[in-house]
Order: structure tokens, then sequence, then C-alpha cells
């Protein structure tokens, strides 16, 4: 998916945000610095520029209202997308719901502008693991919500990253809080999971 002089968008929420507007090159300090830095770093020759989009607090209908400006205007080869994990917590913290439905028809819209517009989709599923705040109800909530996605990326993606599933089976292996002190945002560890799982999809 890496081609000369290409654009690659990274959106998302505060997972891929991770401090990015107090960051001189606006990529944060997570997933999406390193997968740009790999690039700088491996890639040189090609002229890949990476962009971090992602905005804290966004659910899915946020990247619907921002998405041509955010996205479609920098005429990306590759864009990837994690979003989900807030349309599940403002039902818990702020009594503010998104149903399976609206949150399934918000991912598909965007999903289908993106392949309109001729880039490559890479859909990095959102995750919940049972620590810090996350409980069962939680898991009921993202659960559909992630089921939902799966079906969507069978027609539009062109590579899906099960971060909820390695999470999970990470965690078997070594405790939760090794990759997310709360359950939703990654430690460092966490953040070169994904990082890693993303450039494995970037290279094939």
């Amino acid at each position: 998916m890496l081609t000369q002089n290409g654009v690659i968008v990274i959106q998302g929420d505060s997972i891929t945000d991770a401090g990015r507007f107090s960051d001189p090159e606006q990529l944060g300090c997570g997933y999406s610095r390193m997968v740009a830095k790999y690039i700088e770093n491996f890639y040189p020759d090609l002229g890949i520029k990476v962009f971090n989009k992602g905005i804290s607090g966004n659910r899915s209908k946020d990247l619907v209202a921002r998405w041509k400006e955010d996205t479609l205007d920098l005429n990306p080869m590759v864009v990837t997308i994690l979003i989900g994990i807030n349309d599940t917590w403002r039902a818990f913290d702020s009594a503010d719901p998104t149903t399976v439905e609206e949150y399934a028809a918000n991912c598909e819209l965007i999903m289908k502008q993106t392949k309109d517009a001729g880039a490559k989709l890479i859909i990095l599923e959102p995750f919940a693991i049972p620590t810090g705040v996350v409980t069962d109800a939680w898991r009921a909530d993202i659960g559909p919500k992630i089921d939902a996605l799966r079906k969507l990326s069978l027609k539009y993606a062109d590579a899906y990253i099960p971060l909820d599933g390695l999470f999970y089976d990470l965690s078997v292996k070594c405790a939760p809080e090794v990759w997310t002190g709360d359950g939703v945002h990654p430690s460092f560890a966490g953040h070169r999971i994904i990082a890693k799982e993303l450039i494995k999809v970037l290279e094939a």
C-alpha cells in the first residue's frame, strides 16, 4: 500500500490523537507517530506523508461531520479508521448512547466515501478490555458495534485489524494492565502493538 509521494491519513479518537495538538509535528505520542517514523526511517525515498487526524472524544458521527475536510481533501492513498469506543463510552458517562444502527450508518457513510475517492481503507477494530472503567455493560454495548463493523469491512475495507480480539489474547498471556491502564487507552506497549499490526498491513 506504500506508493511514491502518497498520503496516509490516520483517523480516530483519543487513541489516535494521543496528544497531537501539543506536538509540533502533529503526530502525537502514540501509534500514529510510530507508524510515521517507521515509514520515514525505512522508506525515505518514497516521500510519503502521514497525517494524524484523530481528535479526542470523537464518535462516529463526528468523523462524518469532518470527513471531507480532514480526510478526503488530503487526497489520501490510504486511510485508517479506529472509531467506536466513545460511541459506547458516552452511553455511560453522559447518558448519550449511540445505537448499533447509528454507528453502522455513520461508519458505512465514511467507508463508502473513502472508497469512492479511490483510497485504500484499513479498519482498526475498537476495543474495550475488562480492566479500569470497562464493565460487562460496556462489553454488551460495544460487542454488537464490533460485529456491525466487521460486516461492513467485508464490503468496503482492504484490510481489517481485529484489535479487540488481539488485545484479549494478549491479556490472557499477560495482565491487561500492561496494554491499557483504563481498558480503553493503550499504554506505550499497547500503542506498539497497534503500530506493529498497522505496519504489517501497509507493507503487505
